[in-house]
């Protein structure tokens, strides 16, 4: 039963695989859609707000694939292989661990939507509302991770042998 059960923990290679196509998808795309804003700004297709809209919805494609990216890694990390091959930031030692990276992805996300909320004239009437809801999010963000925070132990002693 115990074999069993700890092979259950592959489950989670599926998700783990389509989190990351998923990331590298909206990464590609955020890319190429960049790469056209700066083509249609060059040949004065946009105005400069036009373009730092542009600019940002590019940008919000690029973070989101970033959180996909952390999402894969992390619970592939934490499931499947825990020495794989990451920089030490993308570490995932245990689930609060890959909370924190999130919140702190998610937070960069509202930013970058609220400011090209901020910058896009037809959605003027609207900044101050985003900007209301986008703190209330960041700030129950934060009370989240304050409340569920666990403290750090030196020692590894209390994790299960392989």
């Amino acid at each position: 039963m115990n074999k069993l059960l700890s092979m259950t923990r592959y489950a989670v290679v599926v998700p783990a695989l389509a989190s990351i196509l998923g990331a590298l998808l909206l990464m590609a795309q955020g890319s190429i859609e960049m790469v056209m804003v700066l083509i249609q700004a060059i040949s004065n297709e946009l105005t400069l707000k036009e373009s730092i809209v542009d600019v940002l919805t590019a940008i919000d494609a690029i973070l989101l694939g970033t959180v996909l990216l952390v999402i894969g890694y992390g619970i592939y990390e934490l499931f499947i292989d825990a020495e794989i091959d990451v920089p030490t930031w993308l570490r995932v030692d245990d689930l609060d661990d890959l909370k924190s990276k999130l919140i702190g992805v998610v937070v960069a996300i509202i930013a970058v939507v609220f400011v090209g909320v901020f910058v896009d004239t037809d959605r003027s009437d609207d900044v101050i509302s985003y900007g209301l809801g986008a703190g209330a999010i960041v700030a129950g963000l934060a009370i989240f991770a304050f409340a569920t925070k666990k403290e750090k132990s030196g020692s590894r002693t209390n994790k299960t042998k392989e």
